[in-house]
């Protein structure tokens, strides 16, 4: 339920008690009070989410309507007690000029939005420069980037142009500031090489985009939810938007200071996907609930907008995704290493030879001219019985894996060590 104040001048109170009433309106009051422009009549409504635009709608004619809308959901109880449960069970969503309104409050303050874009670049600049993931973690939760990206689904489902560019300018805005601090403090520290840190989470997975498309989702339906019917946290969803945005935007900065371009463009590509994916999924949410381009109080939109941002919004996600694909390994290393790595596990378990100890295959930082360097480490334990030297296990296993990894297209070097492992004569044995 919302609670509504709204105030007419002398005499017109009853229509609005009236209008509110035919709305399934409760615990209604209507009083005579002094207002700045003279006497009036004040109209306390409460009413469900899903009866407020219509509401709005109902009572725009009458002249100088004044009204205030409370945010926050209220709990109306009447009689009989015994009934007080059936009340309050019925929760709707928000209704879109609630959603709309709030989206344009979260587009004011600039000072404070910068603000935590810049200490969001302090905390992810010391997780990567500390190999500290816990406080990548601690980035996300102050990082302000999902504001702007929902306000972006937001616009685009109401075709609201200037909403629309005012959102993206603070994304990139606050991207540019989380840039800008840890390219300065990187230098300030005289950064010289990627921590391991700073690859790991460099490297993208070919499923990289199910994480915006998700957190779109996620974000619209927080944003729909009434408060008293939201399982999960704004803080969580808003976490779960800024994912992807925060460690990669802290990459470009510090990889763009040490040389680093692939790091820099791996990043930028993140940023960019995540914006895309997110306005994709939330903008069609936010339509399914109801934002459409006209609206009560609201006349700015235009209705070609939706479909040509969301064709646009589709366009450059294909785009992305297109050069993802095109460019193996470059932007699916995550998921090239972790196939490589179950392709080698195949390989030394069909070896009658020896038995799996370990296998970790990744991509150095530092690849050589010209090649994509997977770096594969492997120790295996020698069998009891086996012919060969350990030697000669070693050195065939060796061939056999990068025979292997070089027939499965991956486009990649692979450079393989294998150990061989011998457990000491007086080591305990499983019963």
């Amino acid at each position: 339920m919302r609670q509504l104040i709204i105030q007419v001048p002398r005499g017109q109170g009853k229509e609005v008690f009236d209008i509110a009433k035919s709305l399934d309106g409760r615990n209604l009051a209507q009083f005579e009070a002094m207002g700045s422009e003279g006497l009036i009549d004040l109209v306390l409504i409460h009413v469900s989410n899903g009866q407020v635009e219509k509401l709005l709608t109902k009572v725009e004619d009458i002249p100088k309507v004044h009204i205030t809308l409370l945010p926050t959901g209220v709990i109306t109880l009447r009689p009989p007690a015994s009934q007080a449960p059936q009340q309050v069970t019925n929760v709707e969503e928000r209704s879109p000029i609630e959603i709309f309104l709030g989206s344009l409050q979260s587009v004011g303050s600039w000072r404070g939005f910068l603000g935590y874009a810049g200490l969001a670049g302090f905390v992810v600049w010391i997780g990567l420069y500390t190999n500290t993931a816990y406080l990548l973690v601690a980035a996300m939760l102050i990082a302000p980037f999902a504001g702007p990206a929902m306000n972006v689904a937001i616009a685009t489902s109401k075709g609201d142009k200037q909403l629309l560019w005012r959102s993206i300018l603070r994304y990139f805005s606050a991207l540019g500031v989380t840039i800008a601090v840890t390219g300065i403090l990187s230098l300030i520290w005289r950064q010289d090489v990627a921590t391991s840190l700073m690859i790991e989470t460099s490297q993208i997975s070919s499923v990289a985009v199910l994480l915006p498309l998700a957190a779109g989702a996620a974000g619209a339906l927080n944003l729909v939810q009434s408060e008293r019917s939201s399982l999960v946290s704004g803080a969580a969803t808003g976490m779960l938007v800024a994912a992807s945005l925060a460690p990669p935007a802290g990459i470009v900065g510090m990889a763009s200071v040490i040389g680093k371009w692939d790091m820099a463009i791996s990043g930028l590509f993140l940023l960019l996907l995540q914006l895309v994916g997110i306005n994709f999924t939330a903008a069609l949410l936010f339509r399914f609930f109801g934002l459409s381009a006209q609206g009560v109080r609201y006349q700015r939109g235009k209705r070609w907008l939706f479909p040509v941002a969301l064709a646009s919004t589709l366009a450059v996600l294909a785009s992305l995704l297109t050069w993802q694909f095109a460019n193996t390994p470059f932007l699916q290393r995550s998921t090239i290493a972790q196939r490589a790595n179950a392709d080698i596990q195949q390989v030394v378990n069909q070896n009658p030879l020896v038995d799996l100890v370990e296998a970790n295959a990744r991509f150095t930082g530092n690849n050589v001219k010209g090649q994509n360097t997977l770096l594969s480490v492997v120790y295996v334990q020698r069998r009891e019985g086996a012919s060969l030297s350990s030697e000669e296990i070693s050195s065939r296993l060796t061939q056999e894996i990068q025979t292997h990894l070089e027939k499965q297209n991956f486009n990649i070097t692979p450079l393989v060590n294998v150990s061989v492992l011998e457990p000491s004569s007086q080591s305990g044995k499983m019963d």
